[in-house]
């Protein structure tokens, strides 16, 4: 399926998210990428045989968005 060199890792391994994207609509939340996985940004994956990854973000960076979040709408830049 990819033609890319080298090649973009397989869907059934880990480290599938570093495949390239095809198609991007971050209106919608998500994108295509090479090898056929739907990434959606929650982290969450879709792979081609079906199966479902659920969303896997980091908890540091978990904390990280949501301390990011409460200085906005505290007035903070």
């Amino acid at each position: 399926m990819c033609q890319h060199q080298p090649p973009c890792p397989a869907a059934d391994v880990p480290g599938r998210e570093a495949a390239r994207v095809v198609a991007s609509h971050p209106e919608q939340g998500w994108s295509l990428l090479c090898n056929g996985v739907v990434l959606f940004e929650d982290t969450g994956e879709l792979l081609p045989d079906g199966r479902v990854i659920p969303p896997h973000r980091p908890r540091i960076r978990q904390l990280a968005l949501g301390h990011a979040r409460i200085s906005r709408a505290d007035g903070a830049p």
